[in-house]
């Protein structure tokens, strides 16, 4: 039974509000630390804290009271100036902020939060006596390179104990019952140094392909949220446009009626053709205000950055500043939340990996303090993000020698690459620079989980980068999920749909053009050799006719032109996804304004498999689709 029965409505109302006000006190913390004499800041932080230590309250909460009580009172004594904003009580009190949202976690499953960790108090209360034990980093930071000193083959692999016992307690392991607790206040007082080197261990975990932080796997542990903010006004006008719907809807209903009963004159056609134009208009209208329901600001998104990047930059010793800019962009909902993890690798690889230490910047004349910049801004109906650092930058050719000696791929087609290609070296799976970081920047572990997250939303990924002043990565996004802008081809009668986000240009195929370049048939597009990919070997159709147009598209790895045989138009595609049964090269289906079914082709994946001869049988389009929209 639920710990909180009967207050279900209290309860998500809490959660909603102190969740928005913790991840505002974490941002507030990370600018304190650079600004330690903002009394603004602190009484800001202050009053948030004091509000989520209100609602707990009220809730009964009484573990969570407990830890904000402690850190509220820390937060006095910093307002006070009893004491000074140091990393070290900024570290505590972060840790204390991110045990909170865990207690969050135990409320939005209805049960009350267990007590914290009271390691985690004895270090609050140490800090508010002004006793806080710094040596706890210093032990940290040296743990796992105590594994690598004590791990060796004989033990496949596992610690000796002993040995890190004595590495780092300085005096040979005693045996349990002769060892006594020392009474410090540091992080690793009430932890043994196995515990130390395991965590060590779990912390170098993070270094791993697709690892995203704690922050980011509690994220990818919780429920979806299905809940979303929307402003009054925009409900406002979707009631609004219903209504004018309804009136338009009543006019049609009289003008029928109208016709029914004999009435064929000029006025009366005029008078329909102006009602169903009305409706046309209105129905428009109505779409875009509910999909400006799904909108929310990125912002929502961007809040919990600025503190990833900052544990993880004081974790390796390196003096970083997250700088955001186009929070107010607005975004699909859905999107928001698919977007969290991917944007966090990117964050985690520029602090990482990206930037370099003081000592190296101050070498190379840079200033000391290194910059990673998120953006978000709108670009007509496509979403860009940016993830930006002023580090080391990537350098093509140790990329290509490192794909190489990785059998990823020949010299031959080494030597073809541009820059552009090169860096996108980085997003093939099993590609990876962590042997010699210092070369390439260490930036393809798990880049194929990110550029596979940024395409299932249908999103592209760039890289931009200059050796020795940084690297931009570039995440183009469509507004909304639920609306694709597509174009219409055709091969033969049989109408496709490919998004309108890859086309650059419609060109006719002139046959004395097509010319054979390395056993492949190719044209040259304003000095640009392109290949020529007939949309039929792409889905393993036998080619009927021969192809008369070309559609000029551009992915992340390339750019070539789709051979069809003619053109429907352009349609903003409703999408209906295929959960059961998703066909090679498909990505939905949709249906045109005659009521005519149409397949959604995801180029991404076609291209995967060129040369493939296999595809989605025409024989069996039809049923296929026809069950997807039944569904």
């Amino acid at each position: 039974m639920s710990d909180f029965a009967g207050m279900d409505d209290l309860l998500q109302d809490f959660l909603v509000e102190a969740g928005d006000l913790l991840s505002g006190v974490d941002n507030k913390l990370v600018d304190l630390e650079r600004a330690p004499d903002d009394r603004g800041l602190l009484n800001d932080i202050f009053r948030g804290f004091h509000t989520i230590k209100g609602g707990a309250g009220f809730l009964n909460a009484t573990e969570l009271v407990t830890l904000c009580h402690l850190t509220e009172n820390l937060f006095d004594k910093l307002r006070n100036g009893e004491l000074a904003v140091s990393p070290d009580v900024m570290d505590v009190i972060l840790e204390a902020t991110g045990a909170v949202r865990d207690m969050f976690g135990f409320l939005e499953s209805a049960t009350q939060p267990r007590p914290a960790d009271p390691g985690l108090i004895a270090r609050l209360k140490a800090a508010l006596a002004g006793e806080l034990d710094t040596g706890a980093a210093e032990v940290h930071k040296s743990a796992g390179e105590l594994v690598d000193s004590v791990a060796g083959p004989a033990n496949n692999g596992e610690p000796d104990w002993a040995a890190l016992h004595e590495a780092v307690a300085g005096v040979p392991a005693q045996p349990a019952a002769a060892a006594a607790p020392p009474p410090v206040h540091s992080e690793v007082a009430d932890k043994t140094p196995e515990q130390i080197v395991k965590a060590a261990i779990g912390r170098r975990a993070s270094d791993k392909p697709g690892y995203s932080g704690p922050v980011g796997r509690r994220e990818s542990e919780r429920t979806r949220d299905n809940s979303i903010r929307v402003d009054t006004s925009r409900l406002d006008q979707v009631l609004n446009l219903s209504g004018e719907i309804g009136l338009t809807k009543n006019r049609l209903n009289a003008l029928r009626s109208e016709i029914l009963a004999g009435s064929a004159d000029n006025e009366t056609f005029h008078a329909l053709d102006v009602a169903v134009s009305q409706l046309d208009l209105l129905v428009s209208d109505l779409q875009n205000a509910v999909m400006k329901t799904r909108m929310q600001p990125i912002g929502r998104l961007f809040q919990k950055y600025p503190r990833i990047a900052r544990d993880l930059a004081r974790n390796l010793g390196k003096d970083v500043e997250l700088v955001l800019a186009g929070e107010e962009t607005e975004i699909d909902k859905t999107m928001i939340e698919d977007l969290s993890d991917p944007i966090i690798h990117l964050i985690r690889n520029a602090v990482d990996h990206g930037v370099e230490d003081s000592a190296e910047r101050k070498a190379s004349g840079k200033p000391t303090k290194s910059a990673v910049r998120l953006e978000a801004r709108q670009e007509g109906d496509h979403i860009v993000i940016l993830v930006a650092d002023d580090g080391r930058g990537m350098d093509p050719e140790k990329l290509r020698s490192k794909a190489i000696a990785k059998g990823l791929i020949t010299d031959e087609e080494a030597n073809t690459m541009d820059e552009r290609q090169s860096f996108n070296l980085v997003f093939m799976p099993g590609f990876s620079t962590a042997e010699n970081v210092s070369d390439v920047s260490g930036r393809g572990v798990g880049m194929d989980v990110v550029r596979t997250n940024i395409q299932k939303l249908n999103g592209t990924i760039d890289i931009k980068s200059a050796l020795g002043k940084g690297t931009t990565f570039v995440i183009n996004l469509p507004l909304t999920l639920a609306i694709l802008p597509v174009l219409l081809v055709r091969l033969g009668e049989q109408p496709l749909a490919v998004p309108l986000s890859m086309v650059r240009e419609i060109l006719p195929i002139e046959l004395e053009q097509v010319q054979e370049v390395g056993g492949r048939a190719t044209m040259v597009v304003r000095g640009e050799v392109l290949p020529v990919l007939p949309l039929a070997s792409l889905l393993g159709w036998p080619m009927e006719l021969v192809p008369e147009y070309g559609v000029l598209m551009q992915t992340a790895e390339q750019s070539f032109v789709l051979a069809i045989d003619s053109f429907a138009g352009r349609e903003d595609a409703v999408i209906k996804s295929l959960d059961d049964f998703r066909p090679r090269g498909v990505a939905g289906v949709t249906t045109l304004s005659n009521g005519q079914i149409v397949l959604i082709l995801d180029m991404k994946e076609l291209l995967g498999s060129a040369g493939e001869q296999r595809g989605v049988p025409r024989s069996h389009l039809t049923r296929i689709a026809r069950t997807a929209l039944a569904a």
